[in-house]
């Protein structure tokens, strides 16, 4: 068979743990055989990011800027515990804030439907799609832990030198402490995002921060959102027929859980981590879930948004099949093939990617799926649990057919 040709490499970035394993079986059993597969590589391994003291992962974001689109593997962020296991000297930063501080784009995340699994809030009928801004906040923090009595105080210190102090706390004894930022421009950059993509899906977008207690902090956002809006795309809304609108974090997980889905529900940094996983896992599992990083400028960066599955990499160790779901890494890889055939006139690479994901969904709902799958199937024929390569397999049967 003729293999699909490449003129453009993807930014490959290679992962931790079971990901790992599952990154490399994806590409031995769904790519290589139908893909004259070109991509420019990183290891993005937590030993590798020791090795290099983290570069690797900044040289893999300048790579994507570079050639513009670009696939990750899931990684560890490391804490206290995997710093003693990996034998860190220090504890690295998450590769995926170095990735979007540096990209500065918006993470949109979709979950994948399939029939017979049906989502854990019976009214949701349609994707419900959270925009994460990429930037800032709790995940480029500084923290400090006083140990007793004093005074914590907020210092701005102007391009003139004037100097602006605000008292925080008085400390009667130890505590925590901790400083955050955002900016106007990425702020800005994170609506244009999120309207653009309302538009070019059709979609509702709903906006949602906690305006009512961070008087300065969310409102900014929300001021910002609403002023470009108005400015800008108010009448392509109108003329499209879809609505923006705000509201507050609290009323919109109500709004949501009570709403049929369909929309884009716009969050800052910390709210899309959280809410993205409370949304995957209850339209079926955390594994059927896409996300993709989209900058300003049109760079574009997909990923699985799921951790590493570390209990299931250490029953490979030792020689246990598993069971692993990897459909959001395969869903990483066709949405990157996909944008790389749009952007190259590859009408055959993007065609590809379509197929590929049609034959993982016909897979399952015939009713061929993992573990985490299975207890979860409502389908008239019997679920039958595989391991990941046998899901695999089978996907490649379905794409061969």
């Amino acid at each position: 068979m003729t293999k699909i040709p490449m003129t453009v490499p993807l930014v490959e970035l290679d992962g931790d743990e079971m990901t790992r394993i599952i990154w490399q079986q994806i590409k031995d059993t769904l790519l290589l055989p139908y893909i004259d597969l070109k991509t420019e590589y990183y290891d993005l391994g937590l030993p590798e990011r020791e090795r290099t003291r983290d570069q690797v992962t900044v040289d893999a974001s300048h790579a994507i800027q570079k050639y513009g689109v670009g696939v990750k593997c899931a990684t560890i962020t490391p804490n206290a515990q995997r710093v003693e296991e990996y034998k860190l000297s220090q504890m690295w930063k998450s590769p995926n804030g170095t990735l979007r501080a540096i990209l500065d784009g918006t993470v949109f995340r979709a979950p994948i439907m399939v029939r017979g699994i049906s989502p854990v809030v019976k009214n949701w009928k349609k994707p419900i799609t959270i925009a994460r801004h990429a930037y800032g906040d709790v995940y480029k923090n500084t923290e400090f832990k006083p140990a007793g009595p004093g005074k914590a105080e907020l210092v701005f210190t102007a391009a003139d030198g004037a100097e602006t102090r605000q008292t925080i706390f008085d400390f009667q004894g130890p505590g925590v402490l901790q400083g955050m930022y955002n900016t106007d421009a990425s702020i800005t950059s994170f609506a244009h995002s999120c309207f653009q993509y309302a538009l070019s899906t059709g979609q509702d977008l709903w906006f949602a921060t906690k305006d009512t207690i961070s008087k300065q902090y969310d409102h900014r956002f929300k001021d910002i959102f609403q002023e470009l809006f108005d400015a800008q795309y108010k009448p392509l809304f109108e003329k499209q027929g879809i609505t923006y609108f705000y509201t507050l974090i609290d009323d919109a997980v109500a709004r949501v859980i009570r709403s049929e889905g369909g929309y884009i529900w716009a969050c800052k940094n910390y709210d899309g981590d959280v809410m993205s996983d409370m949304v995957s896992t209850a339209f079926g599992s955390l594994a059927m879930m896409t996300s993709v990083l989209v900058s300003p400028d049109g760079k574009y960066e997909y990923e699985a948004a799921h951790g590493t599955v570390t209990r299931h990499y250490y029953k490979h160790l030792a020689g246990e099949e598993t069971s692993t779901n990897p459909m959001a890494t395969i869903f990483a890889w066709t949405g990157a093939l996909r944008k790389r055939g749009e952007l190259d006139g590859n009408r055959e690479l993007a065609n590809f990617a379509d197929r590929l994901e049609k034959a993982c969904i016909d897979t399952i709902e015939s009713g061929v799926m993992t573990g985490d799958l299975a207890g979860l199937w409502e389908g008239e024929t019997p679920a039958r649990k595989v391991t990941t390569q046998g899901f695999l397999d089978a996907i490649a049967q379905r794409l061969d057919a």
